[in-house]
């Protein structure tokens, strides 16, 4: 069964809020079986939403709505929908008695704006919020079914777990929808996809692969529709080893984990310590690393030697070493990550210095111009990226790569 969110809300289309909601939906459908057709945002406006509502009850069989259902003159959702299907709105007493019971724990009384909350579409069939004021509606009309809710997330959220999802399922069943995530990186989608091109053609006709590019990271989803689960999980499965087989020092993890949460069960399975030594990433790699619950246990700390006398101070760089090469060299990054592993009696330690930009290049070494070196106390590995000019973008796939380089040297793999 298809389904389209349609999401309502002059501050989503101004920007002053992310739709966070729709991806949220889209994701708890998808895992009942339901597969999302479109996703739509439009304005509080009466004729945007009619719309909306006939363009979706043509094309699909679910149709859930959040947003403008509140107290306030500018929620007009219910009066609207009320339009579109031709029926008046009704007082619903047991509403307006819940909202004053919720008033009286808070100490407070509900104004005349939460009694006009309490009219209701007359086909309605009301849905429990235990989150709020508003209670979801949930309508059939001609085999389809509309869906109201709150825009609050959590709300949403609460009406989405405990009401809407397993009445659709009810109503509707659903096919069994099977997703597996190969999680890379270091390599780009089209290197990777020239690698496992013969698994990709080979694919039977219910599993489908699809190229996720991010900061120097693809994932590479294999989703599968059908009536027996059992079988496309096996059959998902059977893909993913083979693609494992290919492109092994690729893929750190599978699903839902992050590269640093992947790198963090490495150092505790080797029982190793690690520490950052940062200068143009100002702090970015450690605040990926340490943001993984439990990080404690194997993250020594940072020093964010953005100035030269903190290198020398802190790290123990030697000021000849700066003065002959520079802060963005090789031989810096070297002499920091011998700095890191004294100072913060480390195991690994890992540094980078560049000119994240926009500003600061040289012919010599342009913006984008970043160093950074892995080591321990037997061997110390560099590498060289040369970036953008866009500052945030620089920092943000440079925190990337020292995670795959941390990977890599922790576990052996040749640095590309």
């Amino acid at each position: 069964m298809n389904v389209q969110i349609i999401t309502i809300g002059d501050e989503i289309l101004i920007g002053q809020i992310v739709d966070t909601n729709s991806a949220w939906m889209a994701k708890q459908l998808n895992a009942k079986g339901f597969g999302v057709k479109e996703i739509l945002s439009i304005s509080d406006d009466k004729q945007a939403i009619l719309q909306a509502l006939t363009k979706a009850s043509e094309e699909v069989d679910i149709i859930l709505i959040t947003g403008g259902l509140g107290p306030t003159k500018d929620d007009i959702t219910k009066k609207t929908i009320a339009e579109f299907f031709g029926v008046e709105m009704y007082f619903d007493e047991a509403t307006y008695n819940r909202i004053q019971r919720l008033f009286e724990r808070w100490g407070k009384k509900p104004v005349e704006a939460h009694r006009e909350q309490c009219y209701m579409p007359n086909n309605v069939t009301l849905l429990h919020n235990k989150m709020g004021t508003a209670p979801g509606m949930w309508f059939e009309e001609n085999g389809k079914v509309f869906v109201s809710m709150p825009g609050v997330p959590y709300e949403m959220k609460y009406l989405m777990e405990h009401e809407v999802l397993s009445k659709l399922k009810a109503k509707f069943g659903g096919e069994a929808i099977v997703h597996r995530t190969i999680k890379t990186v270091g390599e780009g989608e089209s290197r990777i996809a020239k690698r496992i091109e013969q698994i990709e053609e080979t694919l039977p006709a219910e599993i489908k692969l699809a190229y996720l590019p991010g900061k120097g990271q693809v994932r590479l989803r294999l989703s599968a529709r059908g009536e027996d689960e059992a079988k496309l999980k096996q059959l998902v499965d059977e893909k993913v080893e083979q693609i494992k087989l290919i492109i092994p020092e690729l893929i750190y993890g599978y699903d839902d984990i992050a590269l640093e949460e992947a790198i963090g069960n490495i150092l505790r399975q080797k029982n190793k310590t690690l520490a950052t030594a940062e200068s143009c990433t100002g702090g970015y790699l450690a605040h990926l690393i340490s943001r993984v619950p439990g990080a404690s246990s194997y993250f020594k700390g940072s020093i964010i030697a953005y100035d030269n006398a903190v290198k020398e101070s802190v790290l123990n760089v030697n000021p000849q070493t700066l003065l002959d090469h520079g802060a963005v060299s090789e031989q810096t990054v070297r002499e920091m990550v011998k700095g890191a592993l004294k100072t913060l009696n480390t195991d690994v330690a890992i540094s980078i210095s560049g000119i994240a930009g926009p500003t600061g290049g040289t012919e010599e070494k342009p913006v984008g111009t970043i160093w950074m070196a892995i080591g321990d106390k037997n061997s110390i590995v560099t590498q060289k990226l040369q970036l953008s000019k866009n500052r945030l973008r620089n920092i943000e796939y440079t925190g990337i790569q020292a995670l795959n380089m941390i990977r890599k040297f922790l576990l052996q793999l040749e640095l590309v």
